[in-house]
């Protein structure tokens, strides 16, 4: 079995954490590679939904996303009933579309702060993807291309605050290479309490 496989199998393994879900964040730095291996470690887990908190943030609000997964994704599922959201617009500035969330065994939540305070408390894991914030935010700027240089500027000052304030690496269960994809560190025991 391959190392991505054996985490899938172990993360199906956990208790629920969330209603009949077992809730996993992949958190990390914007250009970290969270999108990519969410959807590696989903298409392993047999195509489980993954929640992209890029669809749920704002130009207004990058991380104040927090009331709608609640509302519309967690809540749902603590109840054992499918999630579904309105996917922001990044074009447009507006929420349009609405992505279903079925309530599957395993749910991925992958975004900046994925593994927040808010959030941690019904996380079975938490997956922290290990690739420094310069590096990662260069890449995410080359993967973007210069049009965007500005709203990368004002992306990493916000991404800075909210990590300072609320930072998601010490709570990570398991990190995860963000160049190789290789599981680069494991921690076992209790989620620590909200703090």
């Amino acid at each position: 079995m391959t190392e991505l496989g054996d985490l899938a199998t172990r993360l199906a393994a956990l208790p629920p954490s969330l209603g009949p879900v077992r809730l996993v964040a992949v958190d990390g730095h914007a250009g970290s590679g969270k999108t990519t291996f969410a959807d590696r470690l989903a298409a392993e887990l047999g195509d489980a939904p993954v929640v992209h908190l890029d669809d749920l943030a704002t130009h207004e609000e990058p991380f104040g996303w927090a009331g709608r997964l609640h509302d519309q994704v967690l809540a749902p599922l603590a109840r054992g009933e499918d999630g579904a959201y309105e996917v922001y617009d990044w074009t447009l500035r507006r929420f349009g579309e609405v992505r279903a969330v079925p309530a599957a065994p395993v749910v991925l939540v992958e975004g900046v702060g994925a593994g927040r305070r808010a959030v941690r408390p019904v996380l079975a894991q938490l997956l922290w993807m290990d690739l420094d914030a310069a590096s990662a935010n260069a890449r995410g700027l080359l993967r973007d291309g210069p049009e965007l240089a500005a709203f990368w500027q004002g992306w990493i000052r916000a991404e800075r605050a909210h990590f300072a304030a609320d930072p998601s690496r010490p709570h990570a269960d398991l990190a995860v290479d963000g160049i190789t994809g290789r599981i680069v560190r494991c921690t076992h025991g209790e989620h620590p309490s909200p703090s």
